[in-house]
């Protein structure tokens, strides 16, 4: 029989905060097969966000195993662990993350900065994303804090994919949006996965979204130990 490759593995999982003297997370088991699109949801205050920084790898993972693709990030050291994160994952966050400053050229290249081959995709391959969602090439040489909302969310998304990552991580991106926003983003997103047949984690609160998943997860069902009472805000 063939096995399914797993782009996300987690095993007996437990995490605390420093300030903790019980786990914050305890999650015996997760997984999440190449390809497949999740949909991960909990109210605010949960852990979603403590996950995704345990999953990225920027926080360690001690006890319990994750593993990326076969990676298992608690054996690698941390510059290992980020150069990982640069070239396998691509991320969409809640406010786009976009440096201000930065033309939306430079913004979209960052991330081959960061995964240590430089920012040299040739102009065409830009482009060609670029028209993929629907963005004026004119739009290349302007700051990001002179765009529309609806123009950031286009070159967080282009970010994201500027790497062709395994993995695709959007934690609450679409909190602020109403709710047309919301559904134009949700397409655009999920049209670009199923092209590029990346991995898809689509972290949110709002169940109606789950529809246009493969599966849905909850962190009251991953995890088996948090009080809402208790809860640190992540």
């Amino acid at each position: 029989m063939k096995t399914t490759t797993a782009a996300i593995s987690i095993q007996d999982l437990r995490f605390a905060w420093p300030s903790q003297r019980e786990p914050w997370l305890a999650i015996p088991s997760f997984r999440v097969d190449c390809g497949e699109r999740v949909f991960l949801q909990g109210a605010s205050g949960c852990g979603k966000s403590t996950l995704l920084n345990l999953v990225t790898g920027l926080l360690p993972c001690r006890p319990g195993e994750i593993s990326l693709f076969g990676h298992d990030l608690g054996a690698m050291a941390a510059s290992a662990r980020d150069r990982l994160r640069a070239r396998e994952i691509g991320q969409i966050f809640q406010q786009f993350n976009l440096v201000p400053f930065l033309d939306v050229e430079r913004n979209i290249r960052l991330p081959g900065h960061f995964a240590g081959h430089g920012s040299h995709k040739p102009r065409q391959e830009l482009e060609a994303l670029l028209d993929a969602l629907q963005l004026d090439h004119a739009l290349l040489h302007q700051r990001a804090d002179q765009l529309s909302v609806g123009q950031q969310q286009r070159v967080a998304v282009a970010r994201a994919f500027y790497n062709y990552p395994k993995l695709l991580i959007a934690d609450e991106p679409t909190s602020a949006l109403d709710a047309d926003s919301r559904d134009s983003f949700i397409d655009l997103l999920l049209t670009m996965q199923k092209t590029t047949n990346a991995t898809l984690l689509f972290v949110s609160h709002d169940k109606e979204l789950a529809r246009h998943f493969d599966r849905v997860v909850t962190m009251a069902g991953l995890n088996r130990t948090v009080s809402t009472e208790t809860a640190h805000v992540a």
